[in-house]
């Protein structure tokens, strides 16, 4: 059973958002990481950047292949993990604690999912 965090909410495409002062941070769970494997390259979009809610934000490039990485909210980029440039295994290492973008001045949230409702999601895909 992959690591699914209570104090976190997730995308039904395996991303995780915390929100802080209107901050939202995103990252990719457990689940996703462990599907992808061993992770090489990770293409983020810059500081400034908008992002929409169900639209690719990111990719990020496994030893199996390349996988769109999706935004669960609209807004716009305020800060980019750039330790992931250099160390995208750190994102296999701890998956909540390596997080890809915050995004500010949102105005859009997917319908996120609570931890046991992921939970769910990802046994179906097993």
């Amino acid at each position: 059973m992959p690591n699914i965090p209570e104090n976190l909410r997730y995308a039904a495409s395996h991303e995780w958002v915390s929100e802080e002062d209107g901050i939202y941070t995103i990252g990719i769970t457990d689940f996703a990481q462990d599907s992808l494997g061993d992770l090489v390259f990770i293409n983020l979009p810059q500081v400034g950047d908008d992002v929409e809610a169900g639209e690719a934000f990111c990719d990020v490039e496994s030893v199996k292949a390349v996988s769109d990485v999706f935004s669960p909210v609209t807004g716009t980029v305020v800060e980019v993990n750039e330790e992931l440039i250099d160390a995208p295994e750190l994102v296999n290492e701890d998956p909540y604690g390596a997080w890809f973008i915050r995004v500010g001045d949102v105005t859009e949230t997917e319908e996120l999912l609570d931890a046991a409702a992921y939970a769910e999601v990802c046994e179906n895909e097993e």
